[in-house]
This record gives C-alpha cells, structure tokens and sequence, in this order.
C-alpha cells in the first residue's frame, strides 16, 4: 500500500514517477503502457494474470531479462525496458 510516497523510474530510456508500493506492472499501465513486449510473431503482450503465473508481462528490469513485472515492486532509480527498446 502506498503512503502518498513517489519514486522516479526510467523506463525504456526516460524518467517516469509512480507511487511507492506499486509493482512494475501497475505503474506501466497507469502511464499508458499497452504493450510490454510482442510474442515470437510480433502481436503485443502485456499482463494478463497480474499474478505471475501467465508470464505476458516481461519486460527487462535493471538489466534483467524476463522478470515477470506484476510479481516486482517500483524502487527508486529502477531501469524498466519493454519491448518498445528491443526494438531496432
């Protein structure tokens, strides 16, 4: 749960804020994310579950590959990349 509290993440290259206590998943959404990375023919995925069990919502979290983003909690200065910085 929240206290009001923020932290500045960066995701895919920018800085972005969300309330403290919040999972990656949650804050991805709440700025508009969609789309947290494509399946091997390209169709967008993002959580489906918001449990850990379905794995639709990986993204790269300081560098690691493929961590579930509903199971993780935002922390200050944390690097989140989706599949929009795969791209290229």
């Amino acid at each position: 749960m929240s206290d009001g509290a923020r932290v500045t993440l960066i995701v895919d290259g920018n800085a972005m804020s969300a309330s403290k206590g919040t999972t990656v998943a949650a804050a991805l959404i709440n700025s508009g994310f969609a789309m947290f990375r494509s399946s091997v023919s390209g169709e967008a995925r993002g959580p489906v579950c918001g449990m850990g069990v379905c794995y639709e919502c990986r993204v790269t979290i300081d560098g690691v590959r493929h961590q579930r983003s509903c199971t993780r909690t935002v922390v200050e200065g944390m690097r989140v990349d989706t599949a929009k910085a795969d791209v290229g």
